[in-house]
């Protein structure tokens, strides 16, 4: 039995908990393949602000819809341009939000302008929950607002507490959020480098152009995950280039570091070593830092991953966990 009593099976009985949970206006949190969210009804404004309470997540910063279909997605695009269409073909369910024109009568769902970010995820227990509820689900990350994403149910209890209901569905696949792409431009744009590579978007799209410019706090956004500080431990956090070069002297005790496989470093009190492909670090890197926190170290030194576009997303989640 789970030490945690808000944390259920996705058996009929914990998506029926789940359903009326929902349906009432409230929210719970379940498994994607990349983290787990905090769902809530997207048309509800009394259960969207549950979700921005509990997470005390700042008004500014949008939230991605989560529907079963891609009849469903179209039902709440103004338009459904072509690129959309061949994208959803291609990734749904999976790793990828568009973000397209919000349909007019979509007041109050999306970001502060008039577009939407939609995804399938492909994840059963979500799949399931949205079928069950016939509803359209608004769903961060659940947990606190900058704190590190959750990737297992126990995380998600750990830093919102309050949650009702939990859905256990076992770690997450992947371990690090969606890949975010904006078709409201003339080339579809990145906004957020994520589980999906480019590589893959780039064989369905031709071009993408990618975001360069800094979105300061405060400033609407088409998108989550744009934010300066992100994903970040409640340790101090520092990339290095070289982790043999680090000054101990300077560190408050207990240290510890992140690295991956084939590179040197010095001895230290806690040594995570992750795997040297890309997909596979990103996939352990939430649990890791979360293993870290919960170990109690002061300070995590992470040895800054190698360029090249495989490495785009674990590199975005490590400068905004370390700002």
């Amino acid at each position: 039995m789970s030490a945690f009593p808000q944390i259920a099976a996705p058996d009929a009985e914990g998506l029926r908990r789940a359903v009326e949970l929902l349906r009432a206006d409230s929210v719970v949190a379940f498994p994607t393949e990349t983290v787990y969210g905090l769902g809530a009804n997207a048309f509800s404004r009394q259960a969207i602000g549950e979700v921005y309470r509990l997470k005390n997540r700042p008004g500014w910063n949008p939230l991605i819809v989560h529907v079963a279909t891609v009849d469903a997605a179209r039902e709440l695009a103004a338009e459904w341009p072509e690129a959309a269409e061949k994208l959803a073909a291609a990734f749904w369910p999976g790793p990828l939000t568009l973000v397209v024109r919000r349909a007019a009568h979509l007041a109050g769902v999306g970001a502060d302008n008039d577009t939407i970010a939609i995804r399938i995820p492909a994840h059963e227990v979500a799949l399931r929950l949205l079928a069950a509820s016939g509803l359209a689900l608004a769903a961060p990350s659940a947990n606190r607002s900058e704190s590190i994403s959750p990737t297992t149910a126990e995380h998600v209890v750990r830093s919102l507490p309050e949650v009702p209901l939990v859905l256990d569905g076992g770690p997450s696949s992947w371990g690090i959020e969606s890949t975010v792409l904006d078709l409201t431009t003339p080339v579809p744009t990145l906004l957020r480098p994520g589980a999906l590579p480019l590589r893959a978007l780039r064989d369905v799209t031709g071009a993408i152009a990618v975001r360069d410019e800094e979105t300061a706090d405060g400033a609407a956004r088409p998108s989550p995950g744009m934010s300066r500080r992100h994903y970040a431990p409640r340790a101090k956090t520092l990339l290095m280039r070289d982790l043999r070069e680090a000054d101990r002297a300077g560190l408050t005790a207990p240290s510890a570091i992140l690295t991956y496989e084939g590179v040197g470093y010095p001895p230290y009190d806690i040594v995570e070593v992750l795997s040297a492909d890309p997909r596979e670090f990103a996939a352990d890197l939430y649990a890791a830092l979360h293993r870290l926190d919960d170990a109690g170290v002061a300070t995590i030194l992470i040895q800054e991953p190698p360029d090249g576009e495989d490495w785009l997303a674990v590199r975005d989640r490590l400068a905004r966990a370390a700002a």
